[in-house]
């Protein structure tokens, strides 16, 4: 019996990370097709930038409310209905032949999109120990980063030939794994919680529900005002970064070749350039680990691996794709072998893949751990809602770097040639790690209190 629960239970698991793989793949496949989408609709990288600003706001105004609700009643329903959304959405897309009704659908796919960004996070918490939540939410972490590699790889790949072919393998695979989303088991909440287990032992249920009076007693918790500023500082330095493949492409195209060839090259070229995102995973575990050994192992984590990766990113930026040989005109297979040649014998490719490595392994100590942390400091029955409120801050955070990054890359424009005036834009941005860091700083007084606060009123739940 315990078998059969455990193999449930990673099937469920299994999905919902798919799903959110899935969901950021729709909001990853955009930003590599700006000027394509843009010369096919008549409008400019401007405009499209700023269809990927609303579109951050409304995911997260819909995750607050989509968590909220999941807070209230049950997760599955309403995860499966948000699934439906997107996907009916991202098919509507391929259809729009004006900007207008492509900025519709894509409003709509957000909203959608919100739902699993805050019901999925809560339910995921659920399903796994919390002693092993860092390695958990690490998955989530990569999943995700997955999912965004998967969509500007479609994009630079298949998206090349027609902008709309993405769309529709996206939409048909979240359909899918909708359907398949029908066969997973909701877990109980807070079964994952070690002081809850008296309770569940004895067959009960934990029964409590948010409220609206909640929300001002998650604002009022200091470990929650840092995390979610936190997350407000660390969008707006690397919310800019959803440009990084244009600045491929640009950096491409200074060499010399078409946008079409450059598009598939350059998002080709990120995509091994972000393998590094993987080792989240370990990141997660080391969190774990060192959780288990000191109070603040989370935050003393996060915070080295932003403070390594903020100067290797700027250094990333300004390394050229030099000698780069590709041909022209060519099939798609044969620029991969290209780029992957040039990965193993162009000098400044393999600069380039070194230090981005280096740079997205480092940041990637902060997602897994941040989500760990803001886990451990709220109850069951808030983790939606508070999820959700982060996924506002971070909106806010992103779509301010979105819409003044490409304002900025145009400025620019009057002073440096392209990819120069992409290169210095997206290095400015970097400064906003530094009240990122701050903020762990803050939070580091109190992270430990909010927890053992937590921990002693779920051990006087089980109790009454």
């Amino acid at each position: 019996m315990a078998v059969n629960s455990r193999a449930k239970q990673f099937f469920a698991f299994t999905v919902f990370i798919i799903l959110a793989s899935l969901d950021n793949a729709a909001a990853g496949v955009l930003p590599p097709l700006y000027a394509i989408i843009a010369r096919d609709l008549q409008a400019n990288d401007a405009a499209l930038g700023s269809v990927t600003a609303v579109y951050i706001l409304i995911v997260a105004i819909a995750a607050v409310l989509w968590g909220y609700r999941g807070d209230q009643k049950k997760r599955k329903p309403l995860l499966f209905w948000g699934t439906l959304v997107w996907v009916t959405a991202m098919l509507l897309t391929t259809t729009a032949r004006t900007f207008s009704h492509f900025l519709l659908f894509q409003m709509l796919t957000a909203v959608g999109v919100g739902g699993i960004s805050s019901l999925g996070f809560s339910v995921v918490s659920d399903l796994v120990p919390a002693h092993r939540r860092g390695l958990a939410l690490s998955l989530w972490s990569v999943s995700q980063g997955i999912g965004a590699s998967l969509g500007a790889l479609l994009a630079g790949t298949v998206g090349a030939f027609d902008w709309r072919y993405p769309f529709w393998i996206i939409a048909t695979a979240g359909l899918l794994f909708a359907i398949l989303f029908l066969f997973t088991q909701e877990p109980l909440r807070g079964q994952a919680e070690p002081e809850l287990k008296p309770l569940f032992n004895q067959g009960k249920r934990y029964e409590f529900r948010i409220s609206r009076a909640d929300i001002t007693l998650i604002l009022q918790q200091s470990s929650n005002r840092w995390l979610l500023l936190q997350s407000f500082f660390y969008a707006l330095a690397y919310g800019s970064t959803v440009w990084i493949p244009r600045w491929a492409i640009a950096r491409v195209q200074a060499e010399g070749y078409t946008l079409e060839t450059a598009t598939i090259v350059g998002n080709l070229i990120i995509a091994l350039l972000s393998l590094g995102g993987f080792t989240a995973v370990l990141s997660g575990h080391l969190g774990d680990r060192w959780q288990l050994r000191n109070s603040q192992g989370r935050v003393r984590l996060a915070m080295i691996g932003l403070l390594v990766s903020a100067p290797l990113y700027v250094a990333l930026y300004f390394i050229p794709f030099r000698n780069l040989s590709l041909p022209e005109p060519a099939s798609f297979w044969e620029l991969v072998t290209a780029v992957l040649y040039a990965f193993l014998n162009n000098g400044w490719v393999i600069l380039a893949f070194v230090v981005a490595f280096t740079a997205v392994t480092f940041q990637s100590a902060d997602p897994p751990n941040w989500a760990a942390m803001i886990t451990d400091v709220n109850l069951p029955e808030h983790r939606g809602t508070v999820i959700g409120l982060s996924r506002l801050f971070r909106a806010v955070g992103n779509a301010i770097s979105v819409s003044l990054a490409g304002w900025l890359f145009a400025s620019l424009t009057s002073h440096l040639p392209e990819p120069d005036n992409y290169a210095v834009g997206l290095s400015l941005f970097q400064i906003f790690v530094l009240p990122s860091l701050i903020c762990y700083l803050f939070l580091q007084k109190y992270v430990a209190g909010d927890k053992k606060m937590i921990t002693q009123r779920l051990t006087k739940r089980a109790q009454s």
